[in-house]
């Protein structure tokens, strides 16, 4: 039979993408780390996270139907931290802007502003899907999550991604 703790360990060792979600609202910004978040459909455009049920976040994004994903750089785990925690001043402790109305956190590795597509039940988190709007990379290397330690893919950190015209010319060889 399989212990919580054993389980807990397992998945602390399976490397996830470090986010942080956001949204607003007639109450101002909200925003809650989340590891739980993968890429989902291309057609349509779908992105999945998930959200502990108790989650204040969870409730703000079902009522305002919007919400983005900040998906962290390698640099920002201190981010990680303050938007893990409980407190009301998250905001106060970032830089950040708004972009197509929602929080955008400076710095990050990528953006996903997203309407709410569906949500699903999943034991103690609940499932949200939302369907892309707006979608903005960059060349960072994003954090990951693994061992209870932040970090990120060692092999992109060290060799970033070339622009598609190199790939285009090595081709062409």
């Amino acid at each position: 039979m399989q212990t919580q703790t054993q389980f807990r360990d397992l998945r602390a060792a399976v490397p996830s993408p470090v986010t942080i979600v956001t949204t607003d609202g007639e109450d101002g910004p909200a925003g809650a780390t989340v590891s739980a978040f993968m890429p989902l459909s291309l057609e349509p455009h779908l992105i999945l996270l998930a959200l502990e049920n108790r989650s204040n976040v969870l409730r703000r994004i079902c009522r305002e139907g919007r919400f983005a994903v900040n998906i962290l750089a390698q640099h920002q785990p201190e981010l990680a931290l303050t938007f893990g925690g409980r407190g009301e001043d998250k905001f106060e402790q970032a830089e950040w802007h708004y972009d197509h109305g929602l929080p955008r956190l400076e710095g990050t590795a990528g953006w996903l502003a997203c309407e709410l597509y569906d949500v699903v039940s999943g034991g103690d988190h609940t499932i949200l899907i939302g369907a892309v709007q707006h979608a903005a990379g960059s060349q960072k290397a994003p954090m990951v999550y693994s061992h209870r330690l932040f970090g990120t893919h060692s092999e992109f950190a060290r060799r970033p991604r070339r622009p598609i015209v190199d790939h285009v010319a090595a081709c062409a060889r």
